[in-house]
Order: C-alpha cells, then sequence, then structure tokens
C-alpha cells in the first residue's frame, strides 16, 4: 500500500547523497560540467541533481539543446518512479508538488546562444518564475564562444545560482576535454566512464573518487 509523501525521507536517500562525498557538489555561484561519450547516461545524472534540488523545495530550470521537452519530462517522471520504488511513495502525488518548480526549455544550438539563454531566464525572473538551479543538456561547448560562457557564468554568480552542463567527450583529461580558457569556467567537473559491468562517475575537478550507477536504473548508489 502506497504511503504519504515523506520528502524529507526521500530527500535523504536520494541517489545524489552518493554523490556529495566526493567533494564534487556546487556551492552557490558555481558551475559543473558533466561529460561522457553519447549515449552513457548523462541526462540521467542530470535529472537526478534536478529532482534532488526539486526535494528540497527549491526551483530548476531543464535546458535542452538535443531533446524535445515531452522526452525530458519522461526522464524525470522516470527517475522519480525509481527513487520512489523503495520508499513505496505515490509517485503521482509527490509529481504534482515536486514539477511546479519545474521548467523545461527547448533550444537549437544553431539559433540559440547562452546570452540568449540568459535573457530567457531573466524574462522568467521578471514573470515570477523562481530560479535557484539550471540544468543545460548536451551544449556544443566547443562551438561555444568563451564571452558566451562568461556571460553565463556572470549570471549564475549574480543570482547566487547554481548550474549543471552536460557535453560529449570520451576524453577523461581536462586538457583533452575543452580548451583551458573554457574549463576554467567550470568549478566542479565529472566524466562518466563504461567499466566492464556497470558504469561509473570519476571526477575530474573539485574533489576527487568515483561514484558507481546502478546498471539497470542508472541511478548513483554506492
Amino acid at each position: 500500500m502506497e504511503k504519504t509523501l515523506d520528502k524529507k525521507e526521500l530527500l535523504a536517500s536520494s541517489p545524489v547523497r552518493f554523490f556529495e562525498p566526493t567533494g564534487a557538489a556546487l556551492d552557490e555561484g558555481e558551475i559543473g560540467l558533466l561529460t561522457a561519450k553519447k549515449g552513457l547516461g548523462k541526462t540521467s545524472i542530470l535529472v537526478q541533481f534536478g529532482i534532488d534540488t526539486l526535494l528540497k523545495d527549491k526551483a530548476i530550470v531543464h535546458v535542452s539543446f538535443n531533446q524535445k521537452s515531452e522526452n525530458v519530462i519522461t526522464w524525470y517522471s522516470s527517475v522519480l518512479a525509481e527513487i520512489c520504488k523503495s520508499h513505496r511513495v505515490d509517485v503521482d502525488e509527490l509529481s504534482d508538488e515536486l514539477f511546479r518548480n519545474r521548467t523545461i526549455l527547448n533550444f537549437n544550438q544553431n539559433t540559440f546562444t547562452l546570452p540568449k539563454v540568459v535573457n530567457t531566464l531573466k524574462a522568467l525572473k521578471d514573470n515570477g518564475i523562481k530560479l535557484e538551479t539550471i540544468i543545460v543538456d548536451d551544449l556544443d561547448l566547443l562551438k561555444t564562444e568563451v564571452s558566451d560562457l562568461n556571460c553565463f557564468c556572470d549570471f549564475i554568480k549574480e543570482e547566487k545560482m547554481t548550474a549543471w552542463f552536460s557535453y560529449n567527450s570520451e576524453a577523461s583529461d581536462l586538457k583533452e576535454i575543452l580548451p583551458s580558457e573554457k574549463m576554467a569556467k567550470f568549478n566542479s567537473v565529472a566524466h562518466l566512464l563504461p567499466e566492464t559491468e556497470s558504469v561509473s562517475l570519476s571526477i575530474l575537478k573539485k574533489g576527487e573518487g568515483k561514484v558507481k550507477l546502478n546498471s539497470k536504473t542508472l541511478l548513483m548508489t554506492k
């Protein structure tokens, strides 16, 4: 029988609790980067960060450059269902409450740059949408101008928010992922690495260590 939702209990057992001991979690005004080869599970990790933020009663904006909004919505529903599974929580009830604080935006990089994203975020804020954590999924950072990154970073710092980016890269060396002037903009960097029977999240910048992913659910685990 499903029980009344208990966000505190879910927050305490959130997959992100396995990430925090690495020391790579973001502080106010900081930006993180998640890298991996295409299709390995970056969006799942970003969504886990997003749901953890929502469980804290904070608002998120998820910006996707490679998926339609309905696909992003499916990711959130699937990950939340997995998190709730062992707690026998009414997922529908919890979804209604949590996702009121989630905004999903879908852009094409060929026509939309980071400064335009910042302008959109400012417009949302002016219209009463809370901004606390920003997720930018699958932006091609190699094609992104340093000045555009500066614009975004300045906004995050000014607003005392946090932001996670994802980027397709098979490299596990910071120097090989992005040019140094771009890499310097990211306070924390983590890389998804395929192993024999699973996938691990390896910390490359700010903190150290690895976090294993459940091979079936892609949730961070022991």
